[in-house]
């Protein structure tokens, strides 16, 4: 695989369907830009990989792709499927055999069989959990019926490169699935490297290991079969969640230096959205913060190490969007990299920025602002209200079918942001 940096790279964050929908924004106002046909790598997490994927394998057909996805994320429940299935038949069976009985004989004269039962509930229940309720090969098998129809990795297009990201629990580092390349590189510098077979491997499987939630889905293996020496199965046991967990923006691969390395890169982050009151109703609910702050500081960190670091290092043009962004702030945004030299030159030679301002920002904050505002065309980009904004942002985590209005919501506030990042931050791209 080539070394030296692709021309542009997509990064499209986890989320849920939330993410589903919310990254449909920049790929169609990418295409309408005619960026989205530069794109030469598309790096992936989560629900961004639901959208990833099946835009690489529709690629040609755009308009079906677009208009078949917007369809499929209010029509097709994911969790309601699940719910439906089998699966969750024997967990309830499961359930009813060792509850019932526990609580029946709590009520007559050998209810001290009531905490047997119940502590070999919890016993079996932990012990054979993924063998009971093994829910990631049973969403793996809804994502090929709803999105993918047994496609293989070795079915997606040489153009762009589809980087699917997920976190291998074992190396505690992103094993990545591509075209041609399915590799943890912890196992790619061992003494005696350990490699994989890509071209077979299931697209719905890859999008399941990145977006399979840690506590509530089962994670992903990488059977014998898949292995290069189907021997080197017995020597590494890959145990494969959320690509999130690792990188939930997506940005890693195509930032630093490798195969997916890009030259400018534009960032979708589906994540963030409102900051409202949080409820602590139990111990659930609190793991679940505990990991959302744990999550956000780990994005703030990429944040600064990949976006604003780079001004001073890799010279990269980088544009960011978040749900969780105002399109009235990013101009003045804009105005504030430039005075903390978080700009590339390559950004400010572009826009033809006048030296005092360069030099002064803080001081030309106005006039650089109205500059600004008419290279970008800010007035005549389409905005969202802050009802539709509100609605956007409230959209949960989660892989249940969204309303119309929701996805008109999320999609309006993506495009909005993108068109804008990308004339502020990646002039370069365009025409």
């Amino acid at each position: 695989m080539a070394s030296s940096p692709h021309r542009l790279g997509l990064a499209l964050s986890g989320g849920g369907y939330r993410a589903t929908a919310f990254h449909l924004g920049p790929l169609h106002k990418l295409h309408e830009m005619e960026i989205l046909q530069q794109a030469d790598v598309i790096s992936t997490i989560s629900g961004g990989s639901i959208t990833g994927a099946y835009y690489c394998l529709q690629k040609d057909e755009y308009t079906t792709f677009k208009e078949s996805l917007y369809n499929a994320v209010q029509e097709k429940n994911v969790v309601k499927k699940v719910l439906l299935s089998f699966t969750a038949l024997k967990l309830l069976l499961f359930v009813l055999l060792f509850l019932v009985p526990a609580f029946y004989f709590l009520f007559t004269p050998y209810a001290w069989l009531f905490p047997i039962l119940f502590a070999a509930f919890i016993f079996f229940l932990l012990k054979l959990q993924f063998h009971i309720f093994p829910v990631s090969k049973r969403i793996e098998k809804i994502y090929d019926d709803f999105f993918y129809f047994k496609k293989k990795l070795g079915d997606l297009p040489e153009h762009p490169i589809l980087v699917v990201c997920s976190t291998n629990l074992h190396t505690s580092r992103p094993l990545t699935f591509s075209k041609n390349w399915m590799q943890d590189s912890t196992y790619q510098y061992m003494k005696e490297p350990i490699e994989f077979i890509s071209e077979n491997f299931p697209i719905a499987r890859a999008v399941m290991a990145s977006s399979c939630v840690p506590f509530a889905f089962t994670p992903v293996k990488i059977a014998a079969e898949y292995f290069k020496n189907p021997a080197d199965a017995d020597k590494v046991h890959p145990l494969l969640v959320d690509g999130g967990v690792y990188d939930n923006q997506g940005i890693h691969k195509i930032m630093q230096q490798g195969s997916y390395e890009c030259a400018h890169v534009i960032t979708s982050d589906a994540g963030g959205g409102s900051t409202g009151e949080i409820t602590i109703l139990n111990t659930v609910s609190l793991l679940i913060s505990t990991v959302d702050t744990f999550m956000s500081r780990i994005k703030k960190a990429q944040m600064i190490q990949d976006i604003y670091e780079n001004a001073d290092t890799t010279k990269k043009q980088i544009a960011y969007l978040s749900l969780a962004w105002d399109a009235e702030n990013c101009i003045p945004g804009f105005v504030k990299n430039l005075a903390e030299k978080q700009i590339p030159q390559s950004v400010i030679d572009a826009h033809q920025l006048q030296q005092k301002w360069i030099d002064n920002p803080n001081e030309y904050k106005k006039e650089i602002t109205e500059y600004m505002e008419k290279r970008t065309g800010y007035a005549a980009i389409k905005k969202p209200s802050d009802e539709e904004k509100k609605i956007a942002r409230k959209v949960s985590t989660n892989l249940t079918s969204l309303s119309k209005i929701q996805v008109d919501c999320l999609i309006l506030q993506a495009e909005c942001l993108t068109e804008l990042q990308v004339k502020l931050y990646c002039p370069s791209l365009i025409k």
